[in-house]
């Protein structure tokens, strides 16, 4: 199966309601544990248009480089690939937002397997996020016991303390909403609103960005890579709710099963066709 490693939230992020080209930077929940209390309000009040992102063309030689057709043909070979590859995982049989909001604290570096097991058992004890945000904090833990990184688990019930006592229970569906939440980083964000509510977001993960990043720019290193690899995320996202989760789900499909880290299986890569890196082997 290759690797099936869960989701990394080491990249630049975007506030969504900002020029692409000045991104900005939130703390993410896998670079240590975060505070038990919302982030700092930003730009509250206020009304924010989402800005379709500027097409990926090269700013100078440092952009990468691509056409309509080339990202286009990429979108529907991973979308067909997926329909017939993907994996049927219990979080993407619902659009509950709880319930695809613990899916993400749980695959955070770990294992779908593992994930797999705890997933159910979790949710039975806590279905819903007031039953969860009224629990005692050891009784979190217990039922985390054996997922490690256990500061996934204070900040999942921070943050359902959160949303209960401000927002009645209910979670955000905006991502600029979603990030100032306890253990959200900028997949996360995404990810909730793509995966719960249907919003044509970018969701961009560890895989998300290898795949990207072979595609469309081969092996060279760019000074902007991450800011890029964001950029050209939000310009391939598709504007229709619905095929925008089946495309971040299957881009994080095709990262976990077929373009791995090592040794990825480029012979029977879907887009090798379209794919800068795969037309001669990935070490």
């Amino acid at each position: 199966m290759g690797c099936i490693l869960g989701r990394h939230d080491s990249f630049v992020y975007p506030t969504w309601h900002s020029d692409p080209l000045s991104w900005s930077s939130p703390l993410d929940s896998r670079r240590g544990p975060l505070p038990l209390s919302p982030s700092p309000q930003r730009g509250e009040g206020e009304r924010h248009t989402r800005r379709r992102a500027p097409s990926p063309e090269g700013r100078g030689g440092q952009g990468v480089r691509t056409t309509r057709a080339r990202r286009d043909g990429f979108t529907r070979k991973v979308l067909a690939w997926y329909a017939r590859a993907g994996r049927d995982l219990p979080w993407r049989r619902t659009r509950d937002p709880y319930r695809v909001l613990v899916s993400e604290f749980m695959l955070q570096q770990t294992q779908v397997s593992r994930v797999q097991e705890y997933y159910p058992r979790f949710l039975a004890r806590f279905p819903d996020l007031d039953a969860l945000a009224s629990a005692r904090p050891r009784a979190v833990r217990e039922a985390w016991d054996g997922l490690g990184y256990y500061a996934r688990a204070s900040n999942l019930h921070a943050l359902a303390r959160v949303v209960s006592r401000d927002s009645d229970g209910t979670l955000p569906a905006e991502p600029e909403e979603l990030i100032k939440l306890p253990g959200i980083g900028p997949y996360t964000a995404g990810a909730v609103a793509s995966f719960a509510y249907e919003k044509p977001v970018p969701a961009v993960d560890t895989n998300v960005a290898r795949v990207l990043r072979r595609v469309f720019f081969g092996k060279r290193e760019t000074r902007n890579g991450k800011r890029e690899v964001w950029q050209l995320a939000a310009v391939l996202v598709p504007r229709n709710g619905k095929r925008a989760w089946k495309f971040n789900q299957a881009i994080m499909e095709l990262g976990a099963l077929i373009c791995v880290a090592r040794k990825p299986k480029c012979p029977g890569c879907p887009v090798r066709p379209v794919c800068r890196t795969g037309q001669s082997p990935v070490s």
